[in-house]
């Protein structure tokens, strides 16, 4: 009797409130994930990991992480690129685990932003997005082209995260305070 009521204390700390806005921010995640501007054949801004990012701030990064992987697995089968490699979705637990330790229950400034995006792109998208598409195609460990693409989009996301965040807490505060919204 008392395991099975400690089981369900533990589990039931996730409120209806935190479900629907994890839910809201997967499912933009989602409709992110399908718009980028384009600025040459190989280069895309993207603007998914925006609503990632700030599920990490709001609630930390194992939530951050799970519903990252969540939102991987449902764009995969929404619109299926290729098949499916597992690879990927831990890419995106990752994200989201990196920008909940950065970024959780943290006074954020601008510096603190560039550390959790440079943090993400290396670790992402320089170490471990080339070991899976070296084990699915070959293709080599080291690209310049993925470093150049990094370093131009780096000052972009940073911008795009911290205009987000902030504008999130600016906002949140205006609606403790009982301002206009």
């Amino acid at each position: 009797m008392r395991v099975e009521r400690q089981i369900s204390t533990t589990y039931s700390k996730i409120s209806t409130k935190k479900l629907t806005t994890m839910g809201l921010l997967v499912a933009l995640n989602l409709v992110l994930n399908q718009m980028t501007l384009s600025l040459g054949p190989t280069m895309e801004i993207g603007f998914a990991f925006l609503p990632i990012a700030l599920l990490a701030y709001l609630y930390g990064p194992i939530n951050a992480g799970i519903a990252a992987s969540i939102a991987d697995v449902i764009g995969f089968l929404l619109r299926p690129n290729g098949f499916f490699f597992p690879g990927f979705t831990l890419n995106a637990l990752v994200m989201g685990g990196i920008y909940g330790l950065v970024l959780h229950k943290k006074n954020i400034t601008l510096l603190r932003v560039a550390a959790a995006v440079l943090l993400e792109a290396i670790v992402v998208s320089l170490i471990m997005t080339p070991i899976w598409l070296n084990i699915m195609y070959g293709s080599p460990l080291f690209a310049v082209p993925r470093i150049i693409k990094n370093v131009i989009l780096f000052p972009i996301d940073v911008g795009l995260l911290y205009m987000l965040l902030m504008n999130y807490i600016k906002f949140e505060s205006r609606k403790e305070h009982g301002g206009k919204i």
